[in-house]
């Protein structure tokens, strides 16, 4: 009995050895990283995470949401590894508080534009938005959505803001704002460039890029969180996103790169 018993603790032992070697040396096995990515990456979010599966074979968990709410889950103890921020602010805020490695590095500048599935032209898009023929306009949730902060920051340096507000629909996320305009919910909406990369020639859309003086820079930033900082997966997925590599892949989709 006592010989059975010391084979079967011993066979146990020898698997779990056996599991770690190969989760060592075999991505394949070993966990996911958990991203936590703002919303307005999740076109560019499922390229990167093909090119860098590709490049180490390492395998990403990403979830979308807007920055404001997933710093909220990060702050309750989601078990995240790495956050990618549509702004500045949301990530120095989760250093001050003790939940990340390191300060957040800027990886790419977004770059806002006025959408719409409807070709009424955009030259002059200020006197459009204040006309009869527009009746709904999507703006992300600016208290917790860095590109909605941006959109009425234009909007009030145009000195229409107070004008637009009784049109203005608001999304949770820029994802949902998408949504809105691609769905022909609204007339049009404020997003990232990036929608018309990820909508391609599958529905046209007629857009104008909003004059980045309007508006502070969109400046999005990148931390290892406390649950990754042990986690040399997240640490090469953080160096990857500053890579050329992923640069290409950035820029390819609207995106400033310093």
């Amino acid at each position: 009995m006592k010989n059975e018993q010391y084979n079967s603790r011993l066979k146990k032992m020898i698997f779990f050895f056996i599991a770690l070697l190969f989760a060592g040396r075999y991505p394949a096995f070993a966990q996911n990283i958990k991203v936590a990515a703002a919303a307005n990456l999740q076109p560019v979010m499922e390229v990167l995470q093909k090119d860098f599966k590709q490049k180490t074979g390492i395998g990403i968990d990403p979830v979308i949401g807007s920055s404001g709410k997933l710093v909220a889950q990060i702050s309750n103890g989601a078990p995240f590894d790495v956050f990618l921020s549509a702004d500045m602010d949301f990530p120095e805020t989760l250093f001050k508080n003790g939940f990340a490695k390191q300060k957040p590095v800027v990886y790419a500048s977004g770059s806002l534009i006025i959408c719409s599935t409807q070709n009424i032209g955009f030259d002059n898009w200020e006197r459009l938005l204040l006309s009869a023929r527009i009746k709904k306009v999507a703006i992300a949730n600016p208290a917790i959505a860095p590109y909605g902060k941006a959109a009425e920051q234009s909007l009030t340096d145009k000195g229409i803001l107070d004008d637009v507000k009784p049109k203005t629909v608001y999304g949770e996320s820029i994802s949902q704002v998408n949504t809105y305009i691609t769905t022909g919910v609204v007339d049009v909406g404020f997003t990232t460039q990036s929608l018309v990369k990820e909508v391609g020639n599958k529905s046209p859309l007629y857009y104008k890029v909003i004059d980045p003086k309007t508006y502070e820079p969109i400046l999005q930033g990148m931390v290892i969180l406390k649950h990754g900082a042990t986690n040399a997966d997240a640490e090469k997925f953080y160096k990857y996103i500053l890579s050329p590599a992923a640069k290409t892949i950035f820029k390819a989709y609207g995106y400033r790169i310093q």
